[in-house]
């Protein structure tokens, strides 16, 4: 299998998971700031034209970052992605309110702060910065208040829902304003034990 990527925030995730679960695959990096994601090649195994992708091998591509999780967690037999089906909802429902709140709002601070000046393209918009900053601390109680009382997301086991709500915490340069929050900062402390967490990358590639 390959795994397409950059050191973004999706990516990272796909990478991390890999890496944690020592699943055997060839890397391929993609220069976002080239236009490498826009070329035929690329948007033949992605039509999106984004990072992550997993090639499959059988001349199937996965694309989006929390099935391509899922698939490395599935066939590698790891509870990353629960057999449970009970579980494997509660982890949907925790990648859903994710995706629609709380990276969400987080992605447009890493986007604003970190994307906009490593590729040169444009002032940092304060109006979109002020209303991320507010959502993401209205949900950032929802999830502190949450995980009071809970090793991880969905108790005592890791999942990946765990790797996919932390993924913008790493990036100091965002500005997340969630140092208030105890719950979250004891949380991503367990994530950053992790080696797979802290270098998530092919050769150790530092984040952005």
């Amino acid at each position: 299998m390959k795994l397409y990527y950059a050191e973004t925030l999706n990516p990272r995730k796909a990478c991390a998971v890999a890496k944690q679960l020592q699943v055997p695959l060839d890397y391929v990096r993609v220069d976002l700031g080239k236009g490498e994601n826009r070329t035929p090649a690329f948007l033949a195994l992605n039509p999106n034209g984004k990072v992550p992708v997993l090639e499959l091998g059988d001349g199937r591509t996965l694309w989006e970052s929390n099935a391509i999780m899922a698939h490395l967690a599935r066939q590698a037999g790891s509870e990353l992605w629960p057999a449970d089906g009970e579980r494997q909802i509660e982890v949907l429902r925790w990648l859903a309110w994710n995706d629609v709140h709380f990276t969400r709002h987080a992605g447009t601070l890493y986007f604003e702060r970190i994307i906009k000046p490593m590729f040169g393209i444009g002032a940092e918009n304060a109006a979109a910065t002020e209303e991320a900053t507010g959502f993401l601390r209205r949900f950032g109680k929802v999830l502190d208040d949450h995980l009071r009382g809970r090793h991880w997301l969905l108790g005592d086991a890791m999942t990946i829902a765990d790797f996919a709500a932390a993924i913008a915490l790493p990036y100091r340069a965002a500005r997340l304003p969630l140092d208030d929050f105890d719950e979250i900062r004891r949380w991503h402390g367990q994530l950053q034990e992790l080696p797979a967490w802290r270098e998530p990358f092919p050769a150790d590639r530092a984040a952005a």
